[in-house]
């Protein structure tokens, strides 16, 4: 097979122009926001928002609503029930939190079982990247652009608020009411990507981009081009070698994804590990030059 026909023969079928479209667009959505997900240290609470939109994604399905409604309410449901049993007993914040979202993606992994449907509602858990339709298309990329929207004309107060809550409350923002509304783009992202790798996996594609990045520079601005980049890179390339290898698709994204950051967490030249050890073999090589 010619370089040629590897790149141009998936993109004769419709569906896997619809599949590049979703995955281009899931990427960078989830890039973009897992960078404040990263520098805040809310990679469980990404892990807990993805996971309990599920039943609130189902009940939608069942009421004849948007996804987006239902993932949102039970983001936001999944957050105050943290909050209240992190506050009104000795359970720690981070068993709070593995409390509410298995609990809740229990309850919609039940609901998806017994509810009637003439599709199968398990490309919600597991993504069903191949199978996305127009309307699925277009739905993702109207809530990406608005949460990218939302992320980019609010960047610096997300990102002071990231870096110090206390400093952004004395210049007059609201630290609370900025936490509140990354909880919620959270929400709108979770329902971007699971439509295309599931709730399973929801989580690798909000943590590994950014993840990623941070280990590759010390400047967040860098951070929110790097991460992007690296995603939809590996989104695209992951759904190709699926298409060549006839893999899961969603799967295999995330799995390029996690080889991305082996490698830069290997070969980072500040950050890596053996990038490390190369950068002070060089310095030491060049001090005893100079002496």
């Amino acid at each position: 097979m010619s370089l040629e026909e590897f790149f141009i023969d998936p993109l004769r079928y419709e569906f896997m122009v619809r599949a590049l479209a979703t995955t281009v667009t899931a990427a960078v959505v989830c890039a973009v926001l897992s960078c404040w997900l990263v520098l805040i240290g809310w990679s469980l609470m990404g892990d807990a928002v993805s996971h309990a939109v599920l039943p609130g994604v189902v009940l939608a399905y069942i009421i004849g609503w948007p996804f987006a409604v239902g993932a949102v309410i039970f983001g936001f449901l999944a957050v105050a029930l943290i909050g209240v049993v992190r506050d009104t007993s000795r359970v720690k914040e981070d068993a709070a939190i593995g409390i509410v979202f298995t609990t809740l993606f229990a309850f919609g992994l039940v609901l998806v079982s017994v509810t009637p449907s003439q599709t199968d509602l398990n490309h919600i858990v597991f993504g069903n990247l191949l199978g996305v339709s127009r309307g699925e298309m277009v739905q993702i990329m109207i809530l990406a652009a608005i949460v990218l929207i939302a992320l980019v004309l609010k960047r610096r107060d997300f990102t002071l608020y990231a870096f110090d809550p206390t400093h952004a409350h004395a210049i007059g923002l609201n630290p609370r009411a900025l936490g509140i509304a990354l909880l919620g783009l959270l929400a709108l992202t979770s329902v971007v990507a699971l439509q295309a790798v599931g709730v399973v996996l929801v989580v690798a594609m909000l943590i590994i981009p950014g993840a990623t990045a941070y280990l590759l520079t010390n400047r967040f601005s860098r951070m929110l081009v790097i991460a992007p980049t690296v995603s939809v890179l590996c989104a695209v390339t992951g759904l190709y070698i699926s298409y060549h290898l006839d893999t899961a698709a969603g799967g295999m994204v995330v799995v390029t994804q996690g080889v991305a950051f082996t490698l830069v967490y290997l070969f980072a030249p500040h950050h890596g590990i053996i990038g490390r050890r190369i950068l002070a073999a060089r310095t030491r090589r060049a001090v005893a030059a100079a002496g």
